[in-house]
């Protein structure tokens, strides 16, 4: 079994706005992931967020598939909310855990299914999606290495783990793996084109 962790742990602070509560074509961000998740067939999924945001928390139960896990410690990096949502999700018959990011909204069902397809036949350790010599999220990080990024460098995050282990990289034709909205600028590029070419604050 293969379940999801989204990180949506981030404080936004370059949007000004909690990302996952965009709005991405009608849906919010965590939305649009959480219903690309369980279009690929994902059973279970842990969202990893703030303290105290009963915003995004109820956005997460809202889904009816989707279990909003805490990190008391965002501010440490993204490997805490990484490891809080591993604890989460961690329990007997879990070979590996996919990992996405609020950031990045427009990943494919087709992209989930892929990467866990190749995980399961590969012997990589490690995997993660790769559109045109761009790499981007989800990543896969099979049971092997789960203690390895337990006691990894928080200031460093998951990096060195992969370095460690090597990572093999899927190509997919999905250009949404490496489109991180972590700007307003970003935001309109993605959702609103014109919206780029405009100097006015959006």
């Amino acid at each position: 079994m293969i379940p999801a962790i989204v990180l949506a742990a981030g404080a936004s602070t370059r949007m000004g706005r909690p990302k996952a509560l965009l709005d991405a074509g009608g849906k919010t961000f965590i939305r649009r992931i959480l219903d690309t998740l369980s279009d690929a067939g994902v059973s279970r999924v842990a969202v990893v967020i703030r303290p105290a945001d009963p915003a995004v928390t109820a956005a997460v139960v809202a889904s009816g598939f989707a279990q909003p896990v805490v990190n008391p410690q965002p501010d440490q990096g993204q490997l805490s909310s990484l490891l809080a949502g591993l604890t989460a999700i961690d329990e007997p018959g879990v070979d590996a855990a996919l990992v996405t990011l609020v950031d990045v909204p427009l990943i494919t069902s087709a992209t989930v299914r892929t990467l866990i397809a190749r995980a399961a036949l590969s012997s990589a350790t490690i995997l993660r999606a790769v559109h045109d010599g761009r790499h981007g999220h989800p990543v896969v990080f099979k049971r092997h290495v789960f203690d390895a990024l337990r006691s990894a460098d928080l200031s460093v995050g998951a990096k060195a783990v992969m370095r460690a282990y090597g990572v093999e990289d899927v190509e997919v034709p999905d250009p949404g793996i490496a489109r991180d909205v972590d700007t307003p600028e970003d935001y309109a590029s993605l959702v609103f084109p014109a919206a780029a070419r405009d100097p006015r604050p959006y």
